[in-house]
């Protein structure tokens, strides 16, 4: 097989695969998706054939440690993300991890050091799965926000509410590392500091509560070092339904986003500014396939990370202080 060519091996049988790696591998040239190992043979089997993936594995180290894997795909729970991203590492892949990049700040630093090691010296490439970044529409948001058009930032605020009906979802439970603020908030946060453009302080949250250690929504306020303030809203079971969207006011001006996690379903942004409004729409290209060129770019040529492990700290930072602001532990903490 060409050098060119990377080959992919998946930990787990998670619904989001075939949506983030498997449709975008497809359309990609140069990427294959060779192997797949869950806790289940039996359901790793379906899932494989199922979803047309070549081969089946015994566990999630014959994965990380097949001779035929380049990187390492990794939708598992929250609380296993740091485990198999350092074993992956420790095996000498590149990793693409789906977000929260783990379940605190602790993790996140112990992998982020793993991970710079790693690309020093084997060149290494960490990538969390924030797709959303990697579409033109994020790229607009930060320009509009940054050419001044809004003036002086002063407040931003993002909401990500969707439903999760089945409170048997792994996003439920505490012991993997559960919770609206690292599922939902994940983004929320991940917004709130592109457009802040700065790394803000928690001031306050609140959350309402499934269990006493699982939060199924959460609100929290932030200021930036700039004097901008911000407002998180994220929730997997409120009366908010469904809420996906993005704000930045600015003493001249606003820009709203509609749908930024997903601009390939229906998505625009408008800005008022100057006494003009507007409304501008982007790329309906899957978010994911963005995303897998980037990952492809960045290991076979060497090209930008607009999510690196440095990052992964910065957003965890966030979200163990919101579950402090709120009373609540830090998961895995």
């Amino acid at each position: 097989m060409p050098d060119r060519v990377l080959r992919f091996g998946v930990l787990g049988a998670a619904r989001i695969t075939p949506a983030a790696l498997l449709k975008p591998a497809r359309s990609h040239p140069e990427v294959r998706v060779g192997l797949v190992a869950a806790r289940d043979p039996s359901r790793a089997a379906a899932y494989a054939s199922k979803h047309r993936i070549p081969r089946v594995v015994d566990g999630y180290e014959a994965v990380v440690t097949d001779p035929d894997v380049d990187a390492v795909y990794i939708p598992l729970p929250n609380s296993l993300h740091a485990e198999w991203t350092l074993a992956a590492l420790e095996a000498g892949k590149h990793v693409l991890c789906e977000k929260p990049f783990t379940s605190n700040t602790a993790e996140a630093d112990r992998v982020a050091a793993a991970a710079d090691l790693a690309a020093e010296r084997h060149g290494l490439v960490v990538m969390e799965a924030f797709h959303y970044r990697y579409h033109p529409l994020a790229q607009r948001m930060q320009q509009i926000v940054e050419s001044g058009e809004l003036g002086a930032i002063r407040h931003v605020e993002a909401w990500l509410c969707a439903p999760i009906p089945n409170k048997s979802d792994i996003r439920y439970q505490a012991e993997l590392s559960g919770g609206a603020m690292m599922d939902m908030g994940s983004y929320v946060v991940h917004w709130a500091r592109l457009l802040g453009g700065e790394e803000p302080t928690v001031v306050s949250a609140t959350a309402k509560l499934q269990s006493p250690e699982v939060d199924r929504a959460m609100e929290a306020q932030l200021a930036f070092p700039g004097g901008h303030t911000g407002t998180l809203h994220c929730s997997m079971w409120s009366r908010s339904v469904l809420h996906l969207a993005a704000r930045v006011t600015g003493d001249r001006g606003e820009l709203r986003v509609v749908n930024p996690i997903a601009p390939q379903t229906l998505s625009w942004l408008t800005v008022r500014s100057g006494g003009h409004h507007r409304r501008e729409f982007t790329s309906r290209r899957p978010t994911y396939s963005y995303q897998l060129d980037a990952f492809y770019d960045a290991v076979r040529r060497g090209g930008p990370i607009l999510t690196p492990p440095a990052d992964s700290v910065a957003t965890m930072t966030v979200i163990d202080a919101v579950y402090r602001a709120a009373n609540m532990r830090p998961r895995g903490a």
